[in-house]
C-alpha cells in the first residue's frame, strides 16, 4: 500500500515537473512586423517555438491594419520590430501591434527593437524637440511592459521609458570577428572616426591590447553650426548703472558674442602608417565621413581598412561610395534588413547576432538574471 502511494505521488511530481515545462514554452507567443521577418525568424527557430500568426498590411488608403490569428489570452508576447529606411511606417505597426495584444489580454508585451528609430534625435537641437522621447512615451502608452533594444545611440535614452530597457551590445561579435576574420589583426590599429568616439575605440583596443588613433577634424558644417536665425544681437542697454569698477568687469558692447568655432582640416592624431585601420561605431548610415576618413588613413599609410559597427543603416547610395573608396570591408550586425545593399556591394559583410536576442528572450521569459549578457561589457562599449 506504502509503495502504490509512492509510486502515486512520484507520478503527480512528474505530471506537475511535465506541466510546467510546457506551460513555459506553451505560453511564448513570437509575432513579426514588416521589418524584419527573417531575424524573427532566426529567432523563432533558436528558441524551438512556433512564430505566432498575425498579419500585418496596408490598405489602400495607407492606414495599417493587424490582425492577430491566434489567441493570446494570458500568453507573454514578443514583438520583432526594428527600424528600416520605412522607418515611420516601422513604428505605426508596432504601436498598433502591442495594442492590439494589449486589448486581446496579453499577460506581458515586449518589444524587441534591435534598432531603434530616432535614436540620434535624443538631443535638443535649437529649436527642435528630442524626438527619441515622444517615441519612448508612444511605446509605453501602446502596452510595451519591457523593451530589448540594442547599442542604443546614447545610453540615457534607456532613462526615457516608463518601462524597463535592456541595451544589449554587439561588442563580443565585433570583437571576435576581429580576432577570427581579420589576418594579422595583431598589426591593427583601433581608429575613432571622430573625438566623440574615442572612448569606443579605446575599450576596442584595451580589450584587442591594440594601439589606437583618432581623426580630428571636419571637412563639412556640423549641424549644430548651421545658420537658424537666431542671430539678432541683444538690446543695448540704456540706463546708468554704477558699478564697482575694481571688483566688476564691464563689458561696454553688452552680451559678448561667442567667437566662431573653426574646424582644423581633417588629419589623424596617432600612427597608422604599414597598418591595418579598423574603424569602430555604432551606427552606418551617410557613409561619406566614412569614406573621407579612410582617405585620409590611406594617405596616412594604412595598408588595409576595415569598418565595423552594429547598425547598418546605408542610406542612399551608400552601397556605391564604399565599393568605390578605399575601404576594403564593411562589418555590420543583422539588426537591420540590408540583403539588397550586399547585392550592389561586395565589401558588406554580415554577423548574426540572433543567438543574443533569443537568449535574452529566454531569460526574461524564465525570470533569470541578464547579468550573463553583460559580461566584461563596460560603459564606453
Amino acid at each position: 500500500m506504502l509503495l502504490n502511494k509512492t509510486r502515486l505521488v512520484g507520478f503527480t511530481n512528474r505530471s506537475r515537473k511535465s506541466n510546467m515545462e510546457n506551460n513555459s514554452t506553451s505560453d511564448i507567443v513570437i509575432l513579426s512586423g514588416n521589418s524584419h521577418p527573417e531575424l524573427a525568424d532566426l529567432i523563432a527557430n533558436r528558441l524551438g517555438v512556433r512564430k505566432g500568426g498575425c498579419s500585418v498590411y496596408h490598405k489602400t488608403n495607407r492606414e495599417t491594419m493587424v490582425e492577430i490569428a491566434d489567441s493570446i489570452r494570458g500568453k507573454n508576447l514578443y514583438i520583432v520590430q526594428t527600424g528600416t529606411k520605412d522607418v515611420n511606417n516601422n513604428i505605426m505597426e508596432l504601436l498598433i501591434m502591442a495594442y492590439a495584444c494589449k486589448t486581446s489580454s496579453a499577460r506581458s508585451i515586449v518589444g524587441v527593437i534591435p534598432y531603434l528609430p530616432y535614436s540620434k534625435q535624443c538631443k535638443m537641437r535649437k529649436r527642435g524637440c528630442i524626438v527619441t522621447k515622444l517615441l519612448a512615451k508612444m511605446m509605453c502608452k501602446s502596452g510595451l511592459t519591457h523593451i530589448i533594444t540594442m547599442d542604443l545611440h546614447q545610453k540615457e535614452i534607456q532613462g526615457f521609458f516608463d518601462c524597463p530597457v535592456d541595451n544589449l551590445r554587439a561588442s563580443p561579435f565585433l570583437l571576435q570577428y576581429i580576432q577570427e576574420s581579420i589576418p594579422d589583426y595583431r598589426n591593427s590599429v583601433i581608429v575613432a572616426r571622430n573625438p566623440g568616439s574615442a572612448k569606443k575605440a579605446t575599450s576596442y583596443a584595451e580589450r584587442l591590447r591594440l594601439a589606437i588613433a583618432v581623426i580630428h577634424g571636419e571637412q563639412k558644417e556640423a549641424e549644430s553650426d548651421e545658420v537658424d536665425g537666431r542671430y539678432s544681437p541683444p538690446c543695448m542697454s540704456s540706463g546708468n548703472i554704477s558699478v564697482d569698477k575694481s571688483r566688476t568687469m564691464d563689458v561696454s558692447v553688452g552680451v559678448p558674442v561667442h567667437p566662431a568655432k573653426e574646424k582644423p582640416p581633417i588629419n589623424v592624431v596617432g600612427d597608422v602608417g604599414g597598418r591595418i585601420a579598423i574603424m569602430v561605431d555604432d551606427m552606418i548610415d551617410d557613409v561619406q565621413s566614412f569614406v573621407a576618413a579612410a582617405e585620409v588613413l590611406k594617405e596616412c599609410g594604412a595598408y588595409k581598412i576595415y569598418v565595423l559597427a552594429t547598425h547598418g543603416l546605408l542610406s542612399s547610395d551608400a552601397p556605391r561610395l564604399i565599393e568605390d573608396s578605399p575601404i576594403d570591408e564593411v562589418v555590420v550586425t543583422n539588426t537591420v534588413p540590408h540583403e539588397l545593399q550586399k547585392m550592389q556591394c561586395n565589401k558588406i559583410k554580415t554577423i548574426d547576432i540572433s543567438v543574443l536576442l533569443s537568449e535574452a528572450i529566454r531569460r526574461i521569459h524564465n525570470k533569470e538574471s541578464m547579468s550573463y549578457l553583460f559580461k566584461n561589457v563596460t560603459l564606453e562599449d
